[in-house]
């Protein structure tokens, strides 16, 4: 019986070190970026939850959790609508307006930013590619970890032109409370799929853990990895998948509403403050 313990005391699998120097990197430039930039202080909002989103992230993809949650469906579930839902806008809201406009000016920015896909494009593929994601005949053929790492990559930066719209470093670009509520619908709309999925597969059939023979390989552990007793109840069972489907669900949901009320224009804020 493999144990909890183990799992985590397996070295350079589990802790990724080139990730923690290369966010430390991103932490320190930052801390210049927002002295040169901004009159901003460490310990106020913006910094605070732009290292935040770096600890997060971090935590999701950097550490023994990330090996963990490929041993269930609702932890990885969980680590998936964190890190899509949660650490991106965290991203963006820590980014000073000042901080941004001058970033923008860099020569191979501007050339990047023109490649970037609108936001509904952005929705729109977002929500196809993590459907597949989650189909254990797609998973089956992330033989080699690079061409997932890509794969989650490459959603992890449409997820930015997702959140855009809402959360903006530059407040010109946030939509309207209009604009807002039909973007927020449709957001919730086009990856009810994926949920889907899990709740009727967990309602008509189970499902067997892709990741869970992916993980098993990497680590060098038994074939019969099914039967790991890593997790209690109800883990690896039918009501796992749909365990995962509510976390998604719930998490998305609040991470709409929670950062749809941050992201309002200045226009709507001033607003807000005549009427009250």
């Amino acid at each position: 019986m493999i144990l909890f313990y183990e799992v985590l005391l397996l070295g350079e699998l589990v802790w990724n070190i080139p990730l923690f120097v290369f966010l430390l990197g991103i932490a320190i430039l930052y801390f210049f970026l927002l002295r040169l930039f901004s009159d901003l202080k460490l310990y106020n909002k913006q910094p605070l939850l732009f290292y935040l989103s770096l600890c997060l992230l971090y935590l999701l993809i950097g550490t023994p959790f990330t090996t963990i949650s490929h041993f269930s469906f609702t932890l990885h579930m969980l680590q998936m609508s964190i890190l899509f839902f949660i650490v991106t806008p965290l991203i963006l809201i820590g980014i000073p307006e000042p901080m941004l406009e001058k970033i923008l000016q860099v020569r191979i920015v501007k050339k990047v930013s023109k490649l970037i896909l609108t936001p509904k494009l952005a929705l729109y593929i977002f929500s196809i590619l993590f459907l597949l994601y989650h189909l254990p005949i797609v998973s089956s053929l992330f033989i080699h970890s690079y061409i997932q790492i890509t794969f989650l990559l490459f959603l992890f930066m449409l997820s930015f032109s997702i959140w855009w719209p809402i959360v903006s470093p530059d407040s010109k670009q946030r939509i309207n409370n209009e604009q807002r509520k039909r973007y927020v619908f449709l957001n919730g709309l086009v990856l009810m799929p994926a949920c889907i999925v899990f709740i009727l597969s967990a309602l008509t059939v189970e499902i067997q853990n892709p990741f869970l023979h992916q993980i098993s390989a990497q680590l060098c552990l038994p074939l019969d990895t099914n039967s790991i007793n890593l997790l209690p109840f109800p883990f690896n069972t039918k009501y796992d998948q749909f365990l995962a489907a509510i976390i998604m669900l719930g998490l998305h949901k609040f991470s709409l509403h929670l950062f749809s009320r941050h992201g309002k224009t200045e226009k709507e804020k001033l607003l807000v403050e005549i009427e009250g």
